[in-house]
C-alpha cells in the first residue's frame, strides 16, 4: 500500500484548485445561461413564504453557491429591489438549494461491475462531457451554446477535481496515525469548530462537503463525527455574507445577520440533540463508517430540519436581526429620488442582477431629468429664485449620478455578461450621457432667464407665446424620448424624430420672426442674443432626445442610426404622416399658414 507522502498533499491542494475553479466556470457559465430569467424570477418575488423557498431552491441550483445567493440577496436589499422580510424564505430555500452539489459529488463513491452504473462514475463519463463541451465553445457560434459548452467543461474540471482529491487522501485508510487523529473529532463541539473554520477559510461550503466526502473514503468517518462537521461547514459558509455586508446599508447587514442566525440557531438545537441520542443513547447508527452518500444525506437532512423548524419564526428571525443590528440615531432619511440606490460592487458576481439594478439608476437618473428641464421651461415664462436653485442643484445632483453609473456600467462590462445585458449596457451608457447633456442645458436656460431679471428685461407678449409653444413642443419629445426608455418601448421612440424634425423647423421659423422684429426696431439686440441662446438650447435638448430614441432604435433593431434616418425620411410614410401632425399642431399654434413640407 502506498505511504501518505507530502506528494498527496500537493494532489489534495491541486484538486481543492482543480474542484474550485471547475465550481466558478460552471457557476459562471450557468449564470449567463439564466441570464435575463434570474432577472425575471428576482422580480416575481412575493411574500408568499414556499414560493420565496422555491425561489431561492431554483436560484442556488441554477448558479450552483448559497453564498453568491447571499451576496445577491444583501446587495438587492440594499438597492431597495427586495425587502429584508422576503429574503427570508430566500435564505431558507437556498440552503437546500446547495445540498445539490454534495448529490453530485457522491457518484464519485459509485462502484459497481455493471457497466450501466459504472456510467455513473464520473471518471467515466467526465472525459466525455469535457470534449464535448470544447467542441461546443469551439464550433458553435451562438453565446448560449457556448454557455453550456462553458458548463459542461466546468463540470468536468470540478468532478476531476474531486477525484484527485479522493485518490491523495485514500493512503490515508492505512494508516494508524490518521485514524488516532481521528478520534479527536468524537467531540462534537470540535467537529462544529473544524467545519466553520475551514469553510470560512476556503469560502466554500461545496469545498468543504467535496474533501469531507473525500476523506470519507479512508473509512476512519463516522456519523457521528461528520454530522458536527457539517453543522459547522454550514454554519462557515456565512463568512462570504458577512465580508459582502461591510459597507451597505443596515438592512443589507441585517440579511446576513438572518443567514447567520439561521445556521447557529439551528445547530445550537440539533447539535445537543445529536449529542444526546449519541452518548446518552448510544445509538450504533453514530458509530458507522460514512460515505459520499451518507454525507449528502446528512447535509441535506440538515437543512431540512433547520428550516422545517425555523421557518414558521420568519418575522422572529427579521426581529432579531433588527435587534443585532440597530439603527444609528444619526441616521436621516433622503430624498430618495435624489440619492442613487443600489450599485453595489458585489452585485457584480451576478452580472443579470447588477445590469437590472443599474438600469433601475439610469430610470431615475431619466425621471430626476425630466423633472429639472421642466422647471427649467417654466423659467422662461415666469422667474423664479428657489427654481432656478432647485435645477443647479439637480444638475450637480445628475452629475453624480452619471459618475457613478457610467463607472458601474464599465465594471458590469469587464464581467461576463450575456447578448441581451451587453446591449443593456451600451444602451444605457450612451442615454445617461444624454440625460447629464439636458440637465447641462437646462443651467444655461436658467442662466438666460436669471441674465434678464438681473438687467430687469421681458421679452415682449409675442416672444412669450411663440417660447410657449417651442417649449410645449420640446416638453412633448422629452415626454417621449423619456417614456420610450424608461417603458423600453421602440413604438414611442419611432415618433420622436419627427417631432425633433419639427421642432428644429419651429426654431427656424421664430428666429426668422425675431429678426423681422429687431429691422422692425420691435426688439432690442441684448434681447435677441438672449433669445437666440435660447432657442439653441432648445434645439440641443430636442437633438438629446432623438439621440436617446435613436439609441434604443439602433441597438434593438441593430440597424445603422444614419442610414436608418436617411430612409425614413425618404421613404417611410409613417414618419411623414406623424411629422405632418405635428407642425400643423404647433405651427397652427403660432399663427402660421407656411408648414415646411417634410
Amino acid at each position: 500500500m502506498e505511504q501518505f507522502s507530502i506528494f498527496n498533499i500537493f494532489t489534495l491542494l491541486g484538486g481543492l484548485a482543480f474542484f474550485l475553479y471547475g465550481m466558478r466556470v460552471m457557476s459562471t457559465g450557468l449564470e449567463k445561461l439564466t441570464g435575463g430569467k434570474l432577472e425575471i424570477a428576482l422580480k416575481k418575488m412575493t411574500e408568499n413564504r414556499i414560493k420565496a423557498i422555491l425561489l431561492g431552491l431554483g436560484v442556488t441550483v441554477a448558479i450552483q453557491s448559497s453564498s453568491a445567493m447571499t451576496v445577491m440577496l444583501v446587495g438587492l436589499v440594499n438597492s431597495g429591489i427586495m425587502s429584508l422580510e422576503q429574503t427570508v424564505g430566500v435564505c431558507f430555500g437556498s440552503d437546500i438549494g446547495t445540498t445539490l452539489t454534495a448529490w453530485i459529488l457522491s457518484l464519485v463513491g459509485v462502484e459497481s461491475s455493471n457497466p450501466f452504473i459504472r456510467i455513473l462514475k464520473p471518471t467515466s463519463f467526465s472525459p466525455i462531457v469535457a470534449l464535448i463541451g470544447v467542441i461546443m465553445i469551439m464550433v458553435c457560434k451562438k453565446h448560449k451554446k457556448k454557455d453550456i459548452g462553458n458548463i459542461l467543461i466546468g463540470f468536468a474540471i470540478l468532478m476531476t477535481g474531486m477525484t484527485l482529491m479522493s485518490e491523495s487522501v485514500s493512503p490515508l485508510a492505512e494508516s494508524e496515525k490518521f485514524k488516532s487523529l481521528l478520534t479527536a473529532f468524537n467531540n462534537p463541539l470540535l467537529g462544529v469548530l473544524v467545519g466553520a473554520g475551514f469553510t470560512g477559510i476556503i469560502q466554500s461550503s461545496a469545498a468543504s462537503v467535496g474533501i469531507l466526502q473525500a476523506f470519507s473514503t479512508t473509512g476512519g468517518l463516522t456519523y457521528g463525527m461528520a454530522i458536527p462537521i457539517i453543522m459547522g461547514l454550514n454554519i462557515g459558509t456565512c463568512v462570504t455574507a458577512l465580508i459582502s455586508s461591510i459597507g451597505v446599508s443596515k438592512d443589507a447587514k441585517r440579511v446576513a445577520c438572518i443567514h447567520i442566525s439561521i445556521k447557529v440557531i439551528g445547530t445550537l438545537i440539533l447539535l445537543p440533540i445529536v449529542m444526546i441520542l449519541q452518548y446518552v443513547f448510544d445509538l450504533e447508527f453514530f458509530h458507522r463508517t460514512i460515505g459520499y452518500l451518507g454525507i449528502a444525506v446528512a447535509h441535506s437532512v440538515f437543512n431540512l430540519v433547520v428550516t422545517a423548524l425555523l421557518l414558521p419564526f420568519s418575522n422572529q428571525l427579521v426581529k432579531l436581526a433588527r435587534i443585532i443590528v440597530k439603527d444609528g440615531k444619526e441616521e436621516k432619511e433622503k430624498d430618495s429620488k435624489k440619492t442613487i440606490t443600489g450599485l453595489d460592487d458585489i452585485l457584480l458576481k451576478t452580472p443579470s442582477v447588477a445590469v437590472h439594478t443599474c438600469l433601475t439608476a439610469t430610470v431615475q437618473m431619466a425621471e430626476l431629468t425630466r423633472e429639472t428641464i421642466d422647471m427649467a421651461l417654466k423659467l422662461l415664462v415666469e422667474y423664479d429664485g428657489d427654481t432656478c436653485d432647485a435645477v443647479i442643484e439637480n444638475e450637480d445632483i445628475i452629475d453624480g449620478f452619471e459618475d457613478k453609473i457610467n463607472s458601474y456600467l464599465i465594471k458590469i462590462s469587464k464581467s461576463s455578461v450575456t447578448g441581451k445585458d451587453s446591449r443593456s449596457v451600451s444602451k444605457m451608457m450612451h442615454c445617461v450621457g444624454n440625460f447629464e447633456r439636458i440637465s447641462d442645458h437646462a443651467v444655461n436656460l436658467v442662466e438666460s432667464a436669471q441674465e434678464m431679471h438681473d438687467k430687469g428685461i421681458r421679452f415682449s407678449e409675442e416672444c412669450v407665446n411663440e417660447i410657449i409653444v417651442i417649449t410645449d413642443a420640446i416638453k412633448e419629445n422629452i415626454n417621449k424620448a423619456f417614456d420610450s426608455y424608461v417603458q423600453n418601448d421602440l413604438a414611442i421612440a419611432h415618433k420622436v424624430e419627427p417631432l425633433e424634425e419639427v421642432v428644429d423647423n419651429l426654431s427656424t421659423e421664430l428666429k426668422n420672426r425675431h429678426i423681422r422684429r429687431l429691422q422692425n426696431d420691435e426688439c432690442t439686440v441684448e434681447l435677441g442674443y438672449i433669445f437666440q441662446d435660447v432657442l439653441t438650447n432648445l434645439e440641443r435638448i430636442s437633438d438629446h432626445c432623438s439621440n436617446i430614441a435613436g439609441c434604443l432604435i439602433e441597438t434593438d433593431e441593430k440597424t445603422n442610426l444614419h442610414a436608418y434616418l436617411h430612409d425614413v425620411k425618404e421613404n417611410d410614410e409613417q414618419f411623414r404622416n406623424e411629422y405632418r401632425e405635428y407642425a400643423e399642431e404647433y405651427f397652427r399654434r403660432l399663427g402660421s399658414t407656411e408648414i415646411k413640407a417634410q
